[in-house]
Formats: structure tokens, sequence, C-alpha cells
């Protein structure tokens, strides 16, 4: 069975002048799916999401996205997709209902059409009591919900969500996350989404494919599982007394094959556990048989910012945003991709 993709690159590149914010950078999203796009800040996803919706053009390599090349036909591309950008882009003098009929009438859907796409996303997303209400009277939690509505309001192929949650209180966070998943799992309508994030969290519970970007480049890719079991589970034990550290590290070193770390001042050791079949009941039996005095012991599987400082060596930029490109980057490639975006 061939397999169709909503996001497909393929050596994409982006350079600005002498700084290379993308290296050949290749993805491919199938259809019907969310993929985690996760990386520090300047590895190079704001340039490729800009890539992708058409709002700056590559300077090598090609992308895909809905089929249509973004190069070659811009205006296909984004006739197919919906963007919702870190920030809700709502105008909190208009009302909910009247938000989204303009981006209906904005998108082409004029009259009936766009009233009734706007009453359906309303009640979809939980907002329809609300609807009338001026959108600056709503909660952080409403806007982003419409705001996400809105990026939907032309029935995209695919869905780019950027930071989606940022600055949302936990329950509010769960609401846009279940909307989401719906979307995917339940809609009709086919939607792919890409995803960037800063909440690893939030790839976790959403994405069924996580790209790791770090300069440039692809770093790891797989599922949120696949990605944990590569990094390992991590052992730590805790001694009675500080003479059984080094009988404790030793029956780790023994059955991990890995190097224990030991911490004097909590009486503990840790170690990474790459073997799958090691339990945490078969720990203890051979530290007991060691005769090692244990208080705690335990056995849990890495979370996905371990996997992702890992991966990227905890790499960090001072930037708040993605330092893909300097804020003086060439006058020439500025103006060039404001004509392209055009």
């Amino acid at each position: 069975m061939t397999t169709t993709y909503a996001v497909l690159s393929e050596g994409m590149e982006k350079s600005y002048g002498e700084v290379h914010a993308l290296r050949g950078l290749d993805l491919a999203v199938p259809e019907g799916t969310v993929c985690g796009l996760l990386g520090p800040n300047g590895a190079g996803k704001t340039t490729a999401v800009r890539i992708l919706t058409t709002l700056t053009a590559p300077t090598g390599g090609r992308a895909l996205v809905a089929g249509h090349d973004v190069t070659r036909d811009p205006a296909a591309v984004r006739r197919a997709i919906g963007v919702t950008g870190q920030y809700a882009s709502v105008d909190g003098d208009l009302t909910g209902r009247e938000n989204l009929r303009l981006f209906a009438r904005l998108a082409g859907l004029r009259g009936r059409a766009g009233r009734a796409r706007a009453d359906e996303l309303l009640e979809r997303f939980g907002l329809g009591e609300a609807a009338d209400r001026m959108a600056s009277t709503w909660s952080g939690g409403m806007k982003r919900r419409l705001d996400l509505a809105a990026g939907l309001v032309t029935r995209p192929r695919v869905l780019f969500l950027d930071e989606p949650t940022t600055g949302l209180d936990p329950a509010a966070r769960e609401q846009i996350w279940t909307a989401v998943r719906e979307l995917v799992e339940k809609g009709s309508e086919g939607t792919s989404v890409l995803l960037t994030t800063q909440y690893l969290e939030e790839a976790d519970r959403l994405a069924g494919e996580i790209v790791v970007v770090d300069r440039g480049r692809v770093a790891a890719t797989g599922s949120p599982a696949g990605l944990k079991a590569r990094i390992g589970a991590r052992a730590e034990v805790t001694v009675a007394e500080r003479g059984a550290l080094a009988r404790a590290a030793a029956v780790l070193d023994q059955l991990t094959g890995g190097r224990p770390a030991l911490d004097e001042e909590r009486l503990s050791v840790g170690v990474t556990v790459l073997d799958g079949a090691l339990t945490l009941p078969r720990i203890i039996r051979e530290l007991d048989t060691a005769g090692v005095p244990v208080t705690d012991a335990t056995l849990r599987p890495p979370t996905l910012d371990e996997v992702f400082l890992r991966l990227t060596q905890a790499r960090s930029v001072d930037a708040g945003e993605d330092a893909d490109a300097p804020a003086d980057f060439d006058a020439d490639a500025a103006a060039a991709d404001q004509e392209y975006a055009a």
C-alpha cells in the first residue's frame, strides 16, 4: 500500500547570507497523522514552517505540501493549508461568531456558506454559548479554541500548529489537545497536523511521530515510545549506608553493562537500562543476594524531556524564539521573501 504524504521535504535548505538555517532537512508526514516538530531554539523549526507555509522560499532541495510544490505552486499550497500561530489572532472587538464569519469571507466563503461554516465550527469547539459575546471577554483557552477554529474554516488538508497552548493553564491546554485529537481521529475532513511545540508533554500526548531538529537537520525521528526506548530506562537505588554504595554500583553494572553514577549525599546509585527485559523485581533480588541494604528502588522510562535533551545535547539559544536567521540578515533575501510570499 502506497503511503500518501501530507508534507514531504527532501534536502530542504535555507541560507541567509553566511547563516545556514536549514542544512538538508528531510520530512515525511503521512496523511491523517499528527507529527511533532521539536528542537531547541535556533534549530530551524520556524524556518521550516515558513517554507512549508509559503512565507519564504527555500534555497535548496524541494518541499511538497498536500502534493503541491511550495516553490512551483505556492498558491495551491495556500489553498490546501490552515495555519494557527503561537498567539491568538482573533479580534477582541468582534464576537466569536463575527470573527469566524470574517475569516470565512477572507477565505472566499460568502453569504449562507460562510455563516453556516462559522456556526458549525462554534458548535464543534464548544463555543456556541459564548458565540455572541465580544472575544475580549473570553478566557485564554476559549480564544485559542476560536483561533484553532479559524484555521479550519477552509477545511484544510494540512494544519500547521505553532505552539498552540502557549500561556494556557492545564485545563485549557487539555481542551486544545482534545480538539486536535478529535480533528485527526474522528474528523471526516482528512486533516493532517504538523505541530511545533516547546511543551514536550504536548508532543507526547498528541503526536504519533516526532521529528527532532537540531542545527538545521533531522537529529532523530520516531514514535514517542520508540525515541524513549532509544535512550533507555533509568534505574535508581537508594541504600541504607554509605558503605553499600560500591556494592550496589557493582550489581547494577553487572546487570546493565552501564556506568552507574554514585550520589554519596543522597546515598543513591543510578544507571541507564537499555535491556527492556530487565525488571525492577530482578534488580531488587540481585541486590538482596549481594547483601545490599536497600531503602528504595525505582525503574522508570525516560521522559520525552530527557530524550530531547540527550538528542540535542541540551543546546540553547538566548533568544525567546527560534534564532534561525539573524536580525540583520541580507536585505536582498528579505525582499525576495516578501515578493515570494505575496
